[in-house]
């Protein structure tokens, strides 16, 4: 155990050191603090969890409340009441994740900078100018007319400052020493905020300029053709051939649509392309206990800590087990002794940039319909850790905020166009409402019931219950759309590009019970195309869906044991699909000895990206190279522009390797796909030596991979490294880099016990110090599911549990 305390502060040092030096900022925390034996850094090492039982006072509970913290330090609190429910999960996970939740509220709303200097100040501006603190309000808005949840997020709050006037310097989390400042007080306003984060992490992937821009460079055709259009094996969500009982709302196509023009001035934030989840469930007529099982695995940025934290709540009138977000009351994804619910990101378009036509240089009036409207104004100030403050005044159209704002964009001519963005998450919202519902669901109608005011992020959400149903429900609110209206950046003038009406819920994509006893999602399309509403073009490709499907089709019997397989499938659809016509085309090709033994490798690949093969390394890196020789030289490099999907690519290589398309327009001769395969092939296998050796038996897909488990501010020594895992972005397993599985969850409902079993990446402590800060790697990285500590009632056997604590009136 001092072997491991010198560790830890050895790394800590370390951290300092190389986070204050790589990221500049500013001078290090007062030493004589900082390094004092007994309340600086030295004192977040915990040689031991906190055990026993612990008593708390509170003025401001109504009833008692009890938490028993299990082995795995999961929290399990029964109260009485919402309050008191709240109030104790706002404290309880302050005492866990108090940095990462101020963290993230700070890089959501724009106020990075007050900790970490002027580095920050233009990150801090672009979330700002994209109206993150401005949607945060308007959710406000909604929520203050909800008693429900303002009594939610109130208690909460009230919790977690409750919590923070307990600390002083000696018991702030370290992050906070490094950085030199200390927690603020929380407001309810920082959980719409929080919302309105993750609204930005799955739906503000906006494709409109880089569509614009290739649309101009290479033609509608080419857009029409290779980003517009559907894989071959693409398997919607809603399996293919539902009716719908719906009379869908009618929707015209301008006769003459805008011309798009290269566009390069907005400066574009997008969230990861691999966010993204999965989310299966089977009816009893599948399994070998005759009752439903779901399985959910979400697909996020994987950090230290984790995004997730696990925990019960429990009250008279609610059961619930799952994940939570830091910040945020009730459970997120998870269940309760009726209902499981599992989510998957939507990926619908959102999210349109408008042109903005301006009177003059004074950007008072904008033109829209022949008439000239008035812009409103919003200040937002930017304060600096170094004292520096930062003014942007944000001009506002009815389609909301224009990007560019009054102190940068100076205006030379008479009428200039500028960028106003229209986007789900401006929309006042309450989304917890929908969480609060599902918590305390009973029955599909109730799960049904829950998204009716849901908004954002859209998701396709999968149920199963005791009730014997299976469904899937795409929550959110969706604009009525002509096709392909945003697929380009629209036209801010005419009144045909505005968002006008919303599709009914009730004609969302849903599917329940169908013949074929089980559903799924993995962010491709939501439907086939007789859905009758244009919900946008940018989902993802076929490969993680279909090979779902395949395996759901294919057997019977389920266990658990048989999810908790096929979440750990590596398969790759893709590599199956365009391996082999890269293998017929070097057959013509000599090849050295080395180039030889990786070929028969790929020969005989059964095409699972395992991490101690070579062959999944050799054909990544190999078709990286191909589709770089196919695309690159086809696209302007110093304009945004959208490129095909892997899979749509793999389609005419397939289908037509003759095609043009394959042609490099820079050389004299005329290519085939043939003539691109060994060249890609050789720049790979070079690539791979000068990254991992000459030794073709290092380039093990383990190391390829590179899982990193990076702490959530970056700070070195604080995250988990050179993870050796098997997976990838196309497979079920989804593991790439920093990226994949953040919450793996299954969960049977059998109706005389409902049984739930998961693991994330990391561990309940959100201190580097404590064992159980990384406690669930391991087990998350084999694959092993914890079975979830579900209690029915307050334990009778306290003294199993190795931390009670009891909060009660003063």
């Amino acid at each position: 155990m001092v072997t491991k305390i010198y560790a830890f502060l050895s790394i800590i040092l370390l951290g300092i050191l190389l986070f204050t030096y790589s990221l500049q900022l500013g001078p290090l925390p007062p030493v004589g603090s900082f390094f004092h034996p007994t309340s600086g850094f030295w004192a977040n090492a915990e040689t031991e969890q906190a055990a026993g039982e612990i008593s708390l006072q509170s003025n401001e509970l109504n009833e008692p409340v009890e938490v028993y913290f299990d082995e795995r330090q999961v929290p399990h609190i029964f109260a009485q009441n919402d309050y008191d429910l709240y109030y104790t999960q706002g404290y309880i996970t302050a005492r866990d994740r108090l940095f990462q939740m101020e963290l993230q509220i700070r890089a959501a709303g724009g106020f990075l900078a007050e900790w970490l200097g002027d580095e920050m100040i233009e990150y801090d501006k672009n979330q700002r100018r994209l109206g993150m603190l401005y949607g945060a309000e308007k959710a406000m808005e909604e929520i203050g007319s909800d008693p429900v949840i303002s009594n939610a997020i109130n208690a909460y709050a009230d919790g977690v400052n409750a919590y923070i006037q307990t600390l002083n310097y000696k018991n702030y989390p370290v992050e906070y020493k490094i950085l030199d400042v200390k927690p603020e007080e929380w407001k309810p306003i920082n959980t719409a905020l929080l919302l309105k984060y993750m609204t930005q992490m799955l739906a503000a992937r906006s494709e409109d300029v880089r569509t614009s821009n290739t649309m101009a460079h290479l033609g509608e055709d080419f857009v029409n053709r290779f980003l517009s259009s559907r894989p071959e094996l693409m398997d919607p969500i809603v399996p293919e051939g539902s009716e719908w009982n719906f009379e869908p709302m009618a929707v015209q196509s301008p006769d003459e649509l805008h011309q798009p023009s290269f566009t390069d001035q907005i400066e574009l934030w997008q969230p990861h392309p691999f966010n993204g989840s999965n989310n299966w469930v089977v009816d009893g007529s599948k399994t070998q206990g005759g009752y439903p099982i779901l399985s959910n695995d979400m697909h996020l940025n994987m950090s230290m800590p984790s995004i997730w934290y696990e925990v019960q709540l429990h009250t008279p009138d609610q059961n619930a087990y799952g994940v939570s977000l830091q910040g945020t009351p009730t459970i997120i994804v998870g269940f309760n002794d009726h209902i499981a619910w599992g989510s998957t990101n939507t990926g619908a378009d959102v999210m349109d940039w408008y042109e903005i036509t301006f009177q003059d240089e004074d950007r008072t009036h904008y033109l829209h319909d022949g008439e000239w409207l008035p812009t409103t104004e919003r200040i937002e100030v930017i304060q600096s850790k170094s004292g520096h403050a930062v003014q942007d005044t944000i001009l506002f159209t009815h389609h909301g905020p224009v990007y560019e704002t009054r102190e940068e964009t100076p205006i030379s001519q008479t009428i200039q166009q500028d960028h106003a963005l229209k986007w789900i998450g401006h929309e006042p919202s309450n989304e917890l409402l929908t969480f609060y519902k599902l918590n305390r669901g009973e029955n599909y109608e109730d799960f049904k019931e829950a998204f009716k005011t849901y908004k954002a992020p859209a998701q396709n959400m999968n149920y199963a219950g005791t009730d014997g149903n299976i469904a899937i429900q795409t929550g959110g609110k969706f604009p009525l759309k002509w096709e392909f209206q945003g697929r380009t950046v629209s036209d801010g003038s005419d009144s045909r590009y505005d968002w006008n009406e919303y599709i009914p819920y009730d004609h969302n994509p849903f599917s329940l019970n169908p013949d074929r006893g089980y559903l799924s999602a993995a962010n491709q399309y939501p439907v086939d195309e007789n859905y009758p509403y244009y919900l946008g073009e940018s989902f993802a490709p076929f490969e993680r869906g279909r090979r779902i499907n395949d395996r759901l089709a294919e057997v019977g019997n389920i266990t658990v044991e048989d999810f908790s397989d096929l979440l750990m499938d590596s398969y790759s659809y893709h590599a199956e699909r365009a391996l082999p016509p890269m293998l017929a085309a070097l057959n013509n090709q000599q090849l050295d000895e080395t180039e030889t033994n990786l070929i028969d490798k790929l020969n005989g690949w059964d095409y699972l990206n395992k991490g101690e093969l070579v062959a999944p390394t050799v054909f990544r890196e190999w078709w990286r190279e191909l589709y770089s020789a196919i695309w690159s030289n086809k696209f302007d490099s110093d304009i945004p522009m959208r490129t095909p999907e892997r899979d749509v690519t793999v389609d005419l290589l397939v289908s037509n390797p003759q095609s043009s398309w394959f042609d490099n327009p820079e050389t004299d001769q005329t290519e085939e796909f043939n003539d691109l395969v060994y060249p890609a092939f050789q720049q790979a296998v070079q690539n791979l030596k000068e990254r991992f050796g000459v030794e073709p038996d290092e380039w093990m897909w383990g190391h390829y991979n590179n899982t990193n488990l990076n702490h959530l501010g970056q700070i070195p020594g604080m995250g988990v490294y050179d993870l050796f895992t098997d997976g990838s972005n196309e497979s079920v397993n989804a593991v790439w880099g920093s990226h994949g599985p953040s919450w793996r969850m299954v969960v049977e409902l059998d109706p005389n016990g409902v049984r739930g079993y998961g693991v994330y990446p990391g561990g309940q402590s959100g201190n580097p110090g404590s064992k159980s800060y990384d406690a669930f790697v391991e087990s998350w990285t084999t694959g092993e599911l914890f079975e979830l500590n579900f209690l029915p009632e307050i334990p009778s056997d306290s003294e199993n549990y190795p931390l009670v604590i009891r909060f009660g009136d003063s």
